[in-house]
């Protein structure tokens, strides 16, 4: 038996594809080895443009219904922005614990006809014309071929080594630090975000419903020790503190989560697709968790690809096509964070009257910022752009 998709992996990404193409008929495989997802930290926020990737998928009402969150307003220092009324989808952020989001779409996947092996493990890809996974479950070792492999198995993918594709990371720069607390003294209808550009650092605060939120402290790699576990909770409230959130705002909340650091830098290939295998999510690119922007370009991801599929009979050209869009909207994003990472963390004399120059440009006309949360990749990201946003035009 020949599949026509083999997806490695059964949270956002592999979940979503492997429904979407089971909706159209396709014979689909999604191999997940956790037999419960549990809280790893991963991204809980999904700007107005992914949430418009996950309408065009036909999961956003779902996930309302299950798990899903909706915050209509996004913090700034000039207040509250009403993000559907400022950007191109109308909409707001959608937030969610992630193991009840990735829970959601994998029994949507089933439920639309794809067959689910979990707990299982991949343990080789061999690419080739079909590309084949040889999976172990319950002791045994079986070898599946199928028209094309999906590596949806995350940043530290497997997949992407077995394939062959070749990584390029980003300097360090930044860590950040989550936890998960319930019953901050906050709207829950408004993401928090805000820096301190003295102690380069930030925090955003995710509310993902019933009182819970996701909070996030990020810094200069080289600025602080990480923080980790239970013991480091009162330094990672006093750090938010610190960085310009209220005292009240934990005064009576309760910590409910893992607290762990992990290092922001990204990571990527060029060309997530090879040898009938394709990458898609964080296994073609993870990208700097603090500006959120990791969930929607793993939805348009998703979506790109379900439509080459869909559109093309010929599925290399199809997979050609989809990493031909991945890598221009991934260089979108990397390009616009680049420039936030050095307007905000940069150091040293020049680096203060570039920032000074910039920020007061800002300050009389916003729109000279990329607006990667209600536009994302499509954001104009090209050399004028960059002159503009750093006031040297």
């Amino acid at each position: 038996m020949v599949y026509d998709l083999a997806i490695v992996g059964g949270g956002l990404a592999g979940s979503a594809l492997g429904m979407a193409l089971a909706r159209h008929g396709g014979h689909v495989l999604i191999v997940e080895r956790e037999p419960v997802f549990r809280d790893r930290l991963r991204g809980e926020v999904t700007h107005p443009w992914g949430v418009a990737e996950a309408v065009a998928l036909g999961i956003y009402q779902p996930l309302i219904e299950a798990c899903g969150h909706p915050a209509r307003y996004w913090s700034t220092p000039n207040g509250p922005r009403d993000l559907m009324k400022t950007t191109p989808a109308g909409l707001g952020s959608l937030n969610f614990h992630h193991p009840e989001m990735q829970q959601r779409l994998l029994d949507l996947a089933v439920k639309a006809g794809a067959e689910l092996r979990r707990p299982a493990e991949v343990v080789s890809v061999a690419p080739g014309s079909p590309p084949a996974i040889v999976v172990r479950s319950d002791g045994s070792e079986e070898q599946i071929a199928a028209r094309l492999v999906i590596g949806a198995d995350g940043r530290y993918s497997r997949v992407r080594k077995w394939g062959g594709f070749s990584v390029s990371r980003d300097m360090d720069c930044r860590l950040m630090a989550g936890a998960l607390h319930h019953g901050l003294a906050l709207s829950e209808d408004i993401v928090q975000s805000m820096r301190n550009m003295g102690l380069k650092q930030g925090i955003v605060i995710i509310p993902i419903g019933r009182q819970r939120f996701r909070s996030y402290l990020f810094f200069r790699h080289d600025s602080r020790l990480p923080l980790s576990g239970q013991r480091d909770g009162p330094a990672f409230v006093e750090g938010c503190v610190a960085t310009g959130a209220s005292p009240e705002w934990f005064e009576h909340a309760q910590s409910i989560g893992p607290l762990a650091t992990f290092n922001a830098a990204d990571h990527w290939v060029d060309q997530p697709y090879r040898d009938g295998i394709v990458l898609i999510g964080e296994a073609a690119a993870a990208i700097d968790p603090t500006f959120g922007s990791g969930i929607s370009l793993t939805l348009r991801d998703v979506r790109t690809l379900r439509d080459c599929l869909i559109k093309l009979n010929d599925w290399k050209l199809a997979a050609r096509s989809y990493a031909e869009a991945h890598d221009r909207n991934y260089a979108s994003l990397h390009r616009q964070h680049n420039w936030m990472r050095e307007l905000y963390d940069a150091v040293g004399p020049a680096a203060d009257a570039l920032r000074a120059r910039a920020l007061a440009k800002h300050a009389e006309d916003p729109s000279r910022r990329p607006d990667f949360i209600g536009l994302g990749p499509d954001a104009r990201s090209d050399e004028q752009a960059r002159r503009r946003f750093f006031g040297l035009d």
